[in-house]
């Protein structure tokens, strides 16, 4: 009988050391998950603010673009974007923003280009440009996003993205070149895309 009551009482406290565990667990990962998005939402309300109150009264922006990429990816960006885009001088305000800055520099940019690749969507900075991004796009109302691939990324990744799945479903996107002789072509478009619409 004592050894059964001394077995009933190590199941117990093991019952009560795992639910504590778990509703530690639960309570980190859930406030993990609201300081997120609490932090998106306080970037998205500033940089919104400051499009309203401070933006001077002819409307004008101090950059042609932003654009939003993956550290792993700046190869790409130092080697091939900047050097093809810089040739015009409307696009000569171009640079990587510390994620500290990031609505600061959206919210100045007539544009914003997103290079999506598998480093892209793995990035917390990256999902963070991205939701801010697609909610100017909706204040705005207007054609303000870019989305580049630099690579394939099959459509079972892509669906737990549910703001870039949606942006796919109803935008124009360019894929990026894998022949050199689609080069040309894809940067006559990408500067096309670039270019800011009269009035803006």
């Amino acid at each position: 009988m004592l050894d059964f009551i001394t077995g009933q009482n190590r199941i117990d406290k093991f019952t009560s050391c795992f639910g504590f565990i778990l509703f530690v667990a639960t309570s980190l990962g859930l406030l993990r998950f609201m300081l997120a998005n609490l932090l998106a939402l306080f970037y998205i309300t500033r940089g919104w603010l400051e499009e309203v109150v401070f933006r001077n009264n002819k409307g004008r922006y101090r950059y042609y673009a932003f654009v939003s990429y993956s550290e792993k990816d700046e190869h790409c960006v130092v080697e091939e974007l900047l050097p093809n885009l810089e040739q015009r001088a409307e696009t000569s305000s171009w640079g990587r923003i510390s994620w500290t800055n990031i609505t600061d520099s959206l919210y100045s940019s007539c544009r914003t280009t997103c290079l999506v690749s598998r480093h892209y969507l793995r990035s917390n900075c990256c999902s963070l440009e991205m939701k801010l991004a697609t909610d100017q796009l909706l204040v705005e109302d207007r054609d303000i996003l870019i989305l580049v691939f630099l690579e394939d990324i099959p459509p079972r990744q892509l669906s737990a993205h549910h703001r870039l799945a949606r942006l796919m479903k109803t935008r124009t996107y360019l894929d990026w070149p894998e022949e050199l002789e689609q080069y040309p072509a894809f940067w006559d478009r990408l500067r096309a895309t670039l270019v800011p619409k009269h009035g803006h």
